[in-house]
């Protein structure tokens, strides 16, 4: 009990207790801890993306952003330390959060490929190369919902364009998400970060109004370590990739969830702010092969 009762706070409790799934949740939290095993090291060092998840420390606001690079950009350089190789661009929300020593931070390193995806939270720091992180939990997720994407290639001449910043979403921006069959959740609690991934077959998550999105939550690994966290703080930062073009639509404001008397969870997300950059990421992927795990969204 001594290893659940440090993986979960008082947010996820409420909710697992709430679904019923405790005793499931106390088996996989088991598998969490704060080194980073061999197989892991391996994983991270192949991986060309990374998606981190914070609170900018000037606004407080809620973000997750995705790192690219050179396979290696991200490696393990101790039995708990994650170093990335660069950083996030000036304009990014989260440049300088991941500049300041000591930010909460989670992060996500993903591999469409195989459907395999790790998460790594700790505490940054800046570095003379990029950044690192000293982590307190390591743990790998299943490949629920995730797509099969079986290749990619580096656009070697693609500069990330203009950001533009909004407090509405365009039409052209909830078409994009409307379209999605992924995307990122960063979300925080008093003692750190996650990063988190949602997938589902085309329309599984959709724009209600320009400032207002909604998704059902899929059943997962009965951890609820995004849902428990907005359980105690409402925060939340999305991140929309583009993976033919490499734009992205990075997205902060307060998340919520809603439990109806069939059974089934349903978050809203109230927009206070977006971020849309074309050509951000120099990552060109194949087209996907849905989970066979997708639901079939509603009409």
């Amino acid at each position: 009990m001594e290893t659940t009762t440090r993986v979960y706070h008082a947010g996820s409790r409420a909710v697992q207790d709430r679904v019923g799934v405790r005793e499931a949740a106390d088996h996989v939290g088991r598998s969490i801890g704060p080194g980073i095993k061999p197989v892991a090291a391996a994983f991270l060092e192949r991986r060309p993306l990374l998606v981190v998840g914070a609170a900018a420390p000037e606004t407080g606001r809620v973000w997750a952003s995705p790192l690219a690079g050179a396979p290696g950009f991200v490696r393990a350089t101790g039995p708990r330390q994650l170093s990335v190789t660069g950083g996030l661009r000036p304009a990014d929300p989260l440049a300088t959060a991941l500049a300041t020593g000591g930010t909460h931070v989670g992060t996500l390193a993903l591999d469409p490929c195989t459907r395999r995806r790790m998460r790594l939270n700790g505490r940054s720091r800046p570095t003379p190369r990029g950044f690192a992180v000293e982590a307190d939990r390591v743990f790998a997720n299943c490949p629920k919902y995730l797509q099969k994407r079986e290749s990619y290639e580096v656009v070697a001449d693609r500069e990330p364009g203009e950001s533009r910043r909004t407090h509405r979403l365009t039409d052209a921006q909830r078409a994009f998400v409307d379209s999605a069959d992924t995307f990122f959740i960063a979300t925080v609690h008093e003692d750190g970060a996650e990063a988190g991934h949602r997938g589902g077959n085309p329309g599984f998550v959709r724009t209600v109004s320009p400032t207002e999105l909604t998704w059902r939550d899929y059943p997962g690994n009965a951890m609820f370590l995004t849902l428990g966290n907005l359980a105690v703080d409402p925060r939340a930062g999305l991140l929309f990739l583009d993976w033919t073009t490499g734009a992205t639509l990075l997205l902060t404001g307060e998340a919520r969830t809603e439990f109806t008397s069939g059974g089934e969870r349903r978050v809203r997300f109230t927009l206070t702010e977006a971020v849309d950059t074309p050509r951000a990421v120099p990552l060109r992927w194949s087209a996907p092969a849905y989970s066979p795990a997708n639901p079939t969204p509603p009409g």
